[in-house]
């Protein structure tokens, strides 16, 4: 039987992205990503366009994860753009969380899917999709800057209740 190692319960704090996580964010981004990095500049448009949402996890004061969601206008789908967590809060839920909720906005904002795509080479991030209910529809060679290929995954949204916004 093998043992899942614990960890400590955290107090985390889910919320819309702000001008002063700025730092947080590339950081995060740098940390996490090798390459096809969002700038500041980036972020800072993100945070304060009507065809995003940031979404961010604030544990004591750091940022432990965040998620981003590109919407365009008159289409039903939306766009995963990225999901990221620090290194330190992995595997407590922070990215199933982020994930739950940036489907919860892409609902209220009337799409019926969300789309995303994935490195190829991201075992853990296609296991959270495959098990969230997203289904592979497509592949693209050479995808990213390093020239790693990318999955195509897509999710149904079911309309739900109108829930409360962040």
């Amino acid at each position: 039987m093998s043992k899942r190692r614990r960890h400590p319960a955290v107090s985390a704090r889910l919320r819309r992205g702000r001008i002063s996580d700025l730092d947080g964010l590339v950081a995060l981004e740098q940390r996490f990503f090798e390459a096809d990095r969002i700038s500041r500049q980036s972020f800072r448009r993100f945070i304060g366009s009507a065809k995003a949402t940031l979404l961010v996890v604030e544990v004591d004061g750091e940022i432990a994860g965040c998620a981003l969601v590109l919407y365009r206008r008159n289409s039903k789908r939306a766009r995963l753009y990225t999901i990221a967590t620090a290194t330190k809060f992995r595997r407590r839920g922070i990215a199933r969380r982020l994930l739950a909720a940036a489907e919860q906005d892409t609902r209220r904002r009337g799409c019926r899917f969300m789309r995303l795509e994935v490195r190829e080479d991201d075992a853990g991030a296609i296991r959270l999709y495959e098990t969230s209910g997203y289904r592979r529809f497509g592949r693209r060679a050479r995808y990213y800057d390093n020239r790693i290929p990318a999955l195509r995954f897509e999710k149904p949204l079911r309309p739900g209740p109108p829930q409360d916004r962040l």
